[in-house]
């Protein structure tokens, strides 16, 4: 059983098996050398690598890089259907490159991500990690038919969040506590946990879309200018009159928009307030939680607005399961 784990030093462990294999087509391996230049927070394998870490077992590093992996071939996916041109700071492969680049790159990544799943050789999560991927792949389904309909519930929003960030914070989660223990109780615990913190980073996501934080990554009003109706932009329209209405719909989707005078008619409509009342149902004040400093160790968010990401219980349950 460990006791103490080193997430930074683990973490290495886990880029070496992403980098392991590579192909010898030169396109292939630059491609996908550029995707991985980064190796960004790895918020997701870091649940997993903290989840299985009640039991030192052989495939926690695999199971870890198969999530990564995962999330990775969504993020260029999404890029190519959001015509994106930025990932993490620097030009999206679907900029570099072309748009089938990204598609085939990111299929040649999920690749990748199986096979490790098939050398771990265990079926439960084989099977987890496939109804999780196919979750996401509804979840973006579901948000591009969702473009510029104003007609869209919370509820939906909720699930859009669920299945594009929730499901495989989820994932990654409980099938790390499925390598490591058979706890029912304490699987299911970290898995719950994992899913709110998943849809918390949703909500923030949506929030920081208003900042003008160069640090986020990806250019603000993002979201906006795709025609995505997220919970600002949701919540706002909600509390507008039909002037309001008008002047808001307006704003979905077009590209040379005004970011000072959107910023100040969300605002003004509660739309930022709301949706950080909602977030906040999603978690509890570190104050309030024993050990969820430790997690926010773990996770080191790299912008102040998603510290709010360091309340989960998941290292709460860890503790626990470990004196069990």
């Amino acid at each position: 059983m460990k006791k103490n784990i080193n997430i930074t030093e683990e973490l290495k462990v886990v880029e070496k098996y992403i980098k392991k294999d590579l192909s010898k087509e030169k396109t292939i391996s630059g491609l996908y050398k550029y995707i991985f230049r980064s190796s960004g927070k790895k918020m997701r394998a870091r649940l997993s690598l903290i989840a299985s870490s009640v039991k030192n077992h052989k495939d926690r590093f695999k199971l870890a890089s198969v999530i990564e992996l995962l999330h990775t071939a969504t993020l260029v996916h999404d890029d190519v259907v959001d015509n994106s041109s930025v990932r993490r700071g620097v030009k999206s492969v679907n900029n570099v490159w072309t748009n089938s680049h990204g598609v085939l790159i990111g299929d040649y990544i999920y690749s990748k991500a199986f096979i490790l799943m098939v050398e771990i050789g265990n079926k439960n999560i084989l099977e987890d990690l496939a109804n999780a991927t196919n979750d996401i792949s509804q979840g973006e389904l579901i948000q591009l038919d969702a473009i510029r309909n104003i007609k869209i519930s919370l509820n939906k929003l909720k699930k859009i969040s669920y299945f594009k960030t929730g499901r495989l914070f989820e994932a990654a989660a409980r099938t790390g506590a499925m390598l490591s223990s058979s706890n029912r109780n304490y699987i299911n615990n970290v898995s719950e946990c994992a899913k709110n913190l998943g849809i918390l980073f949703q909500i923030r996501d949506d929030m920081l879309d208003y900042s003008s934080d160069l640090k986020i990554g990806k250019p603000s009003y993002q979201d906006l200018r795709e025609g995505k109706v997220t919970y600002p932009f949701f919540y706002a329209y909600k509390n507008s009159n039909t002037r309001n209405k008008k002047n808001l719909f307006e704003l979905l989707g077009k590209n040379n928009l005004n970011q000072s005078k959107a910023k100040t008619l969300i605002q003004n409509l509660n739309g930022i307030q709301k949706t950080q009342q909602l977030a906040e149902k999603y978690h509890v004040g570190v104050s309030t939680i024993h050990g969820a400093e430790t997690f926010y160790e773990f996770l080191r968010p790299s912008h102040r607005e998603k510290k709010a990401l360091c309340v989960m219980a998941v290292p709460v349950c860890v503790l626990e399961h470990r004196k069990s």
